[in-house]
């Protein structure tokens, strides 16, 4: 690994921390480095805080001057909610500036590294450019795309099942696993669940085993007919996230009225065979600037998920359990493909063991 690698990497361990925080912006870090030592870092904190670029320049001061910056997002070179960084970054003096990825926000991409060079700052474009991309991947789909990002989480026993056949699934997983998967609630905007989950188990759908959080996520539940019931959990505290409620055209208005005196709001989505377009509350999910979505279940809705390909991450946890019979409930409803070599491949990205509980990281292979 070369001197520009290892700080890179400094940068995306510094980007991290602002994971849960930023969105719909980036996770970006930056150090300022003299002679081989930092003399200014920053990360992103939230939309409408200062840049990572900003605050490290601002921390090394003087010493940025004949200095290298790196960055692992290409410099903004716009005025959004705050000024362009390339013009402060000028202003620095620094001598180099070596950026992880270029910005694929269309209307950004290449601008800031271009007017760096232009003015004479040597810049080094590309650093651990991969590593980069997965730490933004749902930026990237988002602002390429006008979609959220959707992760799909499921626990199943070594059989297969998520469930025995009266709905009941506490616990599979261990106590590690389920702290896991709250830290992934805490990352993302929403948490996406069918109808038929709330009524069976009630959550809470925030990640309350993590301790509180300033800003929860968003508990979106499908149910086209709105079968949810008013006692239902999702309901009980707005500040845990506001609740959306995703329903067909013909729902019953005075209890659709009912819930949104609750605090919960309720969307109209297309129907299609009888059921949400789930394309289209992506869609509506995307023009409330939500980025990231983890769908938690149940087993229709993983269905619907993996045969319409809306997925782009899976968190699959195996627990040392056996259900037996035949009459659980699967992982996915729905019609299946008929031949092995028509299954959805997975490129693993990780394997990960919480106590005897394994869990698998991977984006399907379309």
């Amino acid at each position: 690994m070369d001197i520009d690698e290892g700080f890179m990497k400094k940068t995306l361990r510094l980007a991290k921390k602002g994971l849960g925080s930023t969105s719909p912006n980036p996770l970006v870090g930056a150090l300022v480095v003299k002679d081989r030592q930092i003399v200014g870092s920053g990360y992103h904190k939230k939309a409408g805080a200062p840049h990572a670029e900003i605050e490290a320049i601002s921390k090394a001061g003087k010493s940025a001057k004949g200095a290298t910056l790196y960055v692992n997002l290409e410099p903004c070179n716009h005025y959004g909610r705050t000024p362009p960084c390339t013009k402060a970054i000028l202003k620095s003096s620094v001598k180099k500036v070596v950026v992880g990825m270029i910005d694929p926000n269309p209307h950004v991409t290449g601008g800031g590294c271009e007017f760096l060079s232009s003015h004479g700052v040597k810049v080094k474009c590309n650093v651990l450019e991969e590593e980069c991309k997965r730490l933004n991947e749902v930026y990237i789909k988002y602002i390429t795309k006008d979609k959220p990002f959707v992760i799909l989480k499921g626990a199943l026993t070594l059989d297969g099942w998520i469930a025995t056949q009266t709905g009941n699934s506490k616990w599979i997983t261990g106590e590690k696993s389920r702290k896991f998967v709250h830290s992934l609630r805490k990352q993302v905007d929403a948490i996406l669940v069918g109808v038929e989950t709330v009524i069976v188990d009630n959550p809470f759908l925030t990640p309350y085993l993590i301790g509180k959080s300033t800003s929860d996520p968003f508990r979106v539940i499908v149910d086209t007919n709105l079968r949810i019931p008013l006692h239902s959990r999702v309901f009980d505290s707005p500040k845990s996230g506001l609740t959306i409620i995703a329903v067909g055209s013909n729902v019953d208005s005075a209890k659709r009225k009912k819930i949104e005196n609750l605090g919960a709001r309720v969307v109209n989505c297309q129907v299609r065979n009888g059921r949400i377009d789930l394309a289209d509350l992506l869609y509506e999910l995307a023009k409330m600037s939500i980025s990231s979505v983890l769908v938690e279940g149940g087993a229709t809705l993983f269905g619907y998920m993996i045969r319409e390909e809306l997925v782009d991450k899976y968190y699959i946890f195996l627990a040392p359990k056996i259900l037996g019979g035949d009459n659980g409930v699967p992982f996915a409803r729905g019609p299946g493909c008929d031949n092995i070599k028509d299954c959805l491949p997975l490129k693993v990205l990780m394997v990960r063991r919480f106590d005897d509980d394994i869990m698998i990281e991977a984006y399907p292979q379309r």
